[in-house]
């Protein structure tokens, strides 16, 4: 059975819920390697699941990745990644996102 995006976002929101965010990451390099098209689902889950394992950093690049890729970055983008910074005492970055959200109107 080939992966698929919907299986892969399925896999990556499992391990959100389970505090894996390592392996949500990989789980998107994985997808890419095989040639899996990800979508705003995909990364949504995977900033979520950086954000509860307090990995600000990774969100950030995650949330970065959306853009270069041409994905739309919505509610869920922006509160994750938000959280993430805030977690993190980021407070220009959380700024920062709070600024461009507000200018996307989302």
């Amino acid at each position: 059975v080939r992966p698929n995006t919907i299986s892969c976002n399925a896999a990556i929101s499992a391990c959100e819920k389970g505090g894996q965010w390592e392996e949500a990451v990989h789980l998107v390099g994985v997808m890419a390697q095989n040639m899996v098209e990800s979508d705003s689902t995909t990364l949504n889950a995977a900033i979520s699941a950086c954000e509860k394992g307090l990995q600000w950093k990774k969100a950030l690049q995650l949330y970065s990745a959306m853009s270069s890729n041409k994905l739309e970055c919505n509610a869920i983008s922006f509160n994750a990644t938000i959280s993430a910074c805030e977690k993190g005492g980021e407070w220009d970055k959380t700024l920062q996102l709070v600024s461009v959200m507000l200018q996307t109107k989302v």
